[in-house]
This record gives C-alpha cells, sequence and structure tokens, in this order.
C-alpha cells in the first residue's frame, strides 16, 4: 500500500511539473530546480527526483554529469525531424483507424470532439491520441501514446501558441473526422498529414522567431 501511495504521489508531481513545462512557466531549455519544486508542491524531493528522473526518460528533461537538469530545448532541424516521423505514423494511424473502429467507437469519438469543440476544452480530448487507440496497430499506438507522447505534446502546445492556429486545429480535426465517418481512408489521410504539416510550418516559424530574439537580444546586451 505504501509503495502504491508513493507511485501516485510520484505520478502526481509528474503531471504537475509536465504541466509548467506546456505553459511555458518551465521554459524550453530552462532549469528544473528540484528543490524548488519540491517547497512549490510541499513534498519532499524524493517524489520530486523520480518525477524528473521519468521526465528524462520522456525525453522532456536532459542532464548533463554535475550540471542542472533542463528542458529538452530542440533544435529546429531535430523538431522537423520528429514532426515528418510524427506525419507519416499518423497518417497510417488514421488510414488504419478509419478502416478498424467501429461504428460505435466513431460515432463517440465525434461526439466528444464537438462536446470538447463547443466547451472550446481542447485538452479535455486529444484527438491523436484517440485514433492511434483506435487503429488496432499496437507499434503505432506505442510510438503515439507512450514514446513520443509527452514530446509531441510539448511541442504540439508550442504550435498552439501561434496565433489562430488553434481554431484552424479544430477546423481540421473536424475535417479528420468526417472523413474517418464516411470511411474514406484516402482522405483522412491525406487530411492528417496536411494538418500536421501546417503545424509543423507554424512550431517551426515560432521556434525561428524565438531564436532570432534570443540572438537580438543577445546582440544588443553586447552593444548596450
Amino acid at each position: 500500500m505504501a509503495e502504491k501511495q508513493h507511485q501516485t504521489l510520484v505520478d502526481r508531481v509528474f503531471e504537475s511539473i509536465f504541466d509548467l513545462l506546456l505553459t511555458g512557466e518551465i521554459p524550453l531549455g530552462g532549469v528544473v530546480n528540484e528543490a524548488a519544486l519540491a517547497e512549490r508542491f510541499q513534498v519532499s524531493r524524493g517524489p520530486v527526483r523520480e518525477a524528473v528522473k521519468r521526465l528524462q526518460g520522456r525525453q522532456l528533461v536532459v542532464k548533463e554529469p554535475y550540471l542542472k537538469a533542463r528542458v529538452v530545448d530542440l533544435s529546429v532541424a531535430d523538431m522537423i525531424q520528429i514532426f515528418q516521423l510524427r506525419e507519416a505514423v499518423e497518417g497510417m494511424s488514421v488510414r488504419l483507424a478509419t478502416q478498424v473502429m467501429s461504428d460505435a467507437e466513431m460515432d463517440a469519438l465525434v461526439e466528444d470532439f464537438s462536446t470538447a469543440r463547443a466547451s472550446r476544452d481542447g485538452p479535455a480530448l486529444d484527438v491523436h491520441v484517440r485514433i492511434a487507440d483506435g487503429c488496432g496497430n499496437a507499434r503505432i499506438r506505442y510510438l503515439l501514446c507512450e514514446e513520443l507522447y509527452y514530446l509531441l505534446r510539448l511541442y504540439r502546445a508550442r504550435s498552439g501558441k501561434v496565433p489562430g492556429r488553434r481554431e484552424d486545429a479544430f477546423s481540421e480535426h473536424w475535417q479528420i473526422l468526417r472523413a474517418m465517418k464516411a470511411r474514406d481512408a484516402d482522405l483522412a489521410e491525406s487530411l492528417m498529414r496536411a494538418h500536421i504539416a501546417r503545424a509543423t510550418r507554424a512550431l517551426h516559424d515560432l521556434l525561428e522567431a524565438r531564436g532570432e530574439d534570443a540572438t537580438a537580444q543577445s546582440e544588443k546586451r553586447k552593444t548596450g
């Protein structure tokens, strides 16, 4: 029982830290201060340390010997490679899901999406995860829902901060679901690939602008 309670505490701390990453309160490349986090969440250092190790395992935090843990900050090139992989895998994921999901599962997905869209409660429904869950391919599901899940969520959250991108994504998701309902696997895959390609461009532009801003501030400090 004690071990289960401890595990539940680590889970809670992990999710709390991840929320700080999603909101940007701990920015990309930012220091993950275990002592400060333990004080903030009113827990001992142990659960925080274990949660940070889990973040490392999820490729969200990097920690070199004798250096502080930091949030991952992928280069633009690395990010593009990950999203290119995502475009290919999610294209196949939605193709398979369109073919194998039952009518009841499809209806439930559409209904849940409509509810989430009406409330603008995007995080309440992850369309990509639901599609991967329903695609019938265990390896695709593992890649999208476990191995890359948190890293993709972190960078998807960044692309969602581009003005207008959130509403565009809702509309793109709806078009994908309509194609799935019609059992048009070719169209569903094409729409999913286009959706992720747009998200990639939005994130690319955002990271490029952030890099340019950082360079400009650095140059300003040098000449100031």
